[in-house]
């Protein structure tokens, strides 16, 4: 599937991208196997094959009546502009004159059904039926029938995506029949983060891609926009009333629903009707805009406290059971008095101030007493959870009083855990069933709305159809589409994704980091162990060639040119990690070749180089956590870096190896249990030990016997220290200090050490905190001869 081709020169069509000022079409999808449909996304509920496929002649036929929606009959003619179509005849019943007719409509119209034939008619919201079939006879029929408006405008998006390439450089249609509908009602994003918000032109952006993923919900509720929450008694001004009023409409032609939130929990008054008449009037000028679609978050603030003594006076003494009585009156006039006297709003929605969890309490006993159509989201078991099943939703309706939406916090990276991040890992641990207990899905994306397509393209995917998401195949299908379609470039992002694989949370991360890359690298050690060192630099050589070069391969390509102005900084460090890597392990073949000085100047190139990777900046930023120093594959490929250090530095004695997980690890404090020492020495780049918020901390490895240590890698998580010193003992009471540190990485601080006698503990002693936290460390690292 291509991009929307109403993006300009600068952003790439539905199957075509400006080059040169020239409309230059695309493939329409990758030419299938013979026989086989092509893919796709989101995945319908059923498609198969019809019969024989369909050329795609000059001149095409579009049978429509009153019901046709408007926006699926413009996308289709667009589709068929972009595929070689010169002319279109619209017409209200068959002439049999034009090679190809497209039956666009109501799926109960009588020549719509006649086509369709056995194909089946869906009956839920929003879904379609298509039949393409040339078996018939030389003149060729489509027919695309919805069960409403967005049924016909979700059957053309399916259609552009049956086109595939002939070799004389045509098009046919694929011979397919699809039954299809979504799994859930509401399935888009919430742009909920803090930070600074989108610009206009990333919204419409974002909103014609919500089209091109049959994704129907866009709520804006950006933290940082003060007319949402600082100033939420007052009307928007007329610029930016009239931008908001475009994002309607684009939502409008791309059959999404813009969604207003208004945001009053840190000053309103919820017995005041000043305030409610405040509340509803702002909701009565998006009325005006065509908004039929309102939420009110409650989310991130104090509930501990009232604003005003009528409060009080009503609901009693500050708690959270009061506050939940306070809300639940305050929205239910809301959705009383306001959605219901408003012709066309759809039921209110809400962001509870408890979100993150299913726990029972005061508050949400009392929120139950809320009236029942007011849809109520959370964020699953945590503000960023590991996972969410069905258990949980089904749960959470109980403890909420019915269905939830989930607001998703992937790909959002607006918390510090997520500081110099990309987050580009498919959008996974979604349990299929979901559909069943869930109103709906929204992504909260990140600061770099592009970027964020990837992850959205896999929550549109599994909200459509839940039960047949496959994580592994969204991905391919999410990095071809910010290809537009090219196979090389998506290769290329394949890449550049799996280096910013890292989805962190409030605890451990819940997807890893570089998976492909950490395979092959696991693959080289295994090869370098078996002896065979030269196969093993020559393999992953050729996958640190494709590190180096995937930056310009994505660059030059038909990338979509937004997601190239987010990704840049990522980008420009990709290529000094990888042009680095390939240096280290030309440096390794020289030793290996006996070339100690070619070794040597090519060992010290690589650490210039990877050092100057280290270094690149997010600056100017997006993000809360302000600038940063970019993240890449770290905690996989620095640390491989480390290890051929000590390799290349202890040649002449051997290879080395980390010898602190047979260890076991103490420290002088722990912030929370999950957090606890044996963290530091488990070998697992996903957890981490953290420290109390004191500056003289330490965590220290007791090794399982008298070792000469011959290196130390500390893998700092951001709380990392601004001066520290790296101890070692014999009985964990007497310390000698062999380095200490000012000028920490915060990210892997390597050393090598000269010590020639063995020692039984190594300790990192604390000694100036970085930030307000304690420390923390993914990984302590110690070396030896193996």
């Amino acid at each position: 599937m291509m991009q929307s081709i109403r993006k300009t020169l600068a952003t790439a069509g539905v199957c075509a991208v400006a080059l040169a000022g020239v409309l230059v079409p695309l493939p329409a999808a990758a030419t299938p196997p013979a026989g086989a449909l092509p893919t796709v996304s989101p995945t319908p509920q059923s498609i198969d094959r019809a019969g024989s496929d369909l050329n795609v002649p000059g001149r095409v036929e579009i049978v429509v009546d009153d019901g046709t929606d408007a926006a699926a009959l413009a996308e289709l003619r667009e589709t068929l502009t972009a595929h070689g179509v010169d002319r279109i005849d619209e017409r209200a019943s068959r002439s049999g004159r034009a090679p190809l007719t497209i039956e666009l409509g109501a799926a109960s119209r009588s020549d719509i059904r006649s086509v369709l034939g056995e194909t089946e008619v869906p009956t839920h919201a929003e879904g379609y039926a298509i039949r393409a079939d040339a078996s018939d006879g030389p003149l060729g029929t489509v027919a695309l029938g919805g069960v409403d408006a967005a049924g016909q405008y979700y059957a053309v998006k399916t259609l552009e995506q049956l086109f595939v390439p002939n070799d004389d450089g045509g098009y046919r249609i694929a011979g397919a029949s699809v039954s299809d509908f979504p799994s859930m009602p509401l399935r888009g994003t919430i742009e909920g983060f803090y930070g600074n918000p989108w610009t206009h032109e990333e919204r419409l952006d974002q909103l014609e891609f919500y089209g091109d993923v049959k994704a129907n919900t866009y709520i804006y509720a950006p933290k940082d926009d003060p007319y949402h929450r600082d100033k939420w008694k007052e009307p928007y001004p007329a610029d930016k009333l009239a931008e908001l009023g475009e994002l309607v409409q684009t939502a409008t032609d791309n059959h999404v629903r813009f969604t207003f939130a208004l945001s009053p929990g840190n000053t309103v008054c919820y017995s005041s009707d000043a305030d409610y008449q405040a509340l509803t009037g702002k909701l009565q000028q998006m009325y005006d805009l065509g908004v039929r679609a309102f939420n009110i978050p409650l989310d991130d603030i104090d509930y501990g406290r009232w604003h005003c003594d009528g409060d009080r006076t009503a609901f009693g003494a500050p708690s959270g059971r009061t506050a939940g009585i306070a809300q639940a009156s305050f929205l239910d006039r809301v959705q009383r008095e306001f959605v219901e006297t408003h012709e066309g709003v759809q039921p209110l929605q809400m962001v509870p101030t408890e979100y993150y969890n299913t726990s029972d309490s005061g508050y949400k006993t009392a929120l139950r007493g809320m009236d029942e159509d007011v849809v109520v989201m959370w964020t699953g078991e945590g503000v960023v959870p590991q996972e969410v099943t069905v258990a949980q939703a089904q749960k959470a309706a109980t403890m909420f009083g019915g269905p939830t939406f989930l607001w998703d916090n992937y790909p959002v990276n607006d918390y510090g855990q997520t500081s110099g991040r990309l987050l580009l890992a498919p959008y996974d641990k979604r349990e299929a069933g979901l559909g069943e207990y869930l109103s709906g899905i929204v992504s909260n994306p990140m600061n770099q709305a592009a970027a964020s397509k990837i992850a959205i393209f896999g929550v549109a995917d599994f909200t459509w159809n839940d039960e047949a998401y496959d994580a592994g195949h969204n991905w391919s299908q999410a990095l071809r589409y910010v290809a537009n379609g090219d196979a090389a470039t998506t290769a290329s992002l394949r890449v550049f994704a799996d280096l910013n694989h890292l989805a962190p949370s409030f605890g451990a991360p819940w997807q890893p980091q570089s998976p492909g890359l950490n395979a092959r690298i696991a693959a080289f050690w295994e090869s370098w162990e078996a002896g065979d060192k030269t196969g093993a630099v020559a393999e992953l050589r050729e996958y640190a060639v494709a590190i180096a070069d995937a930056p310009d391969a994505i660059r030059t390509g038909p990338t979509d040119v937004a997601f190239l102005a987010d990704a840049s900084p990522w980008l420009d460090a990709t290529a000094l990690w990888g042009a680095s890597t390939v240096e280290l392990l030309d440096a390794v073949q020289a030793r290996i070749d006996g070339d100690e000085a070619s070794s040597t100047e090519l060992a010290a190139s690589a650490k210039a180089t990877a050092a100057e990777a280290a270094a690149v900046v997010v600056d100017p930023v997006d993000n809360a956590w302000g600038k940063a120093k970019v993240r890449i594959a770290d905690g996989v490929l620095d640390v491989f870096h480390g290890r051929i250090a000590f390799t290349l530095a202890m040649w002449e004695a051997g290879d080395v190896v980390n010898v602190a997980p047979k260890g076991t690890a103490t420290a002088s404090s722990v912030e929370v249990p999950q957090f606890g020492a044996q963290n530091v020495n488990d070998d697992k780049a996903t957890t981490r030990w953290a420290s109390g918020y004191s500056d003289d901390s330490w965590v220290q490895v007791k090794l399982a016997e008298p070792t000469v240590v011959r290196g130390v890698t500390l893998n700092w998580e951001s709380a990392c220290a601004n001066a520290y010193e790296l101890q070692t003992s014999n009985d964990g009471v007497t310390w000698t200090t062999i380095r200490t540190v000012d000028d920490s990485s915060c990210g892997l601080d390597l050393f090598t050490i000269d010590e020639a006698d063995p020692v039984q503990y190594v300790r990192m002693q604390g000694i100036d905190r970085k930030t307000t936290w304690g420390y923390s460390i993914w990984e302590f690292g110690i070396y030896a001869a193996s």
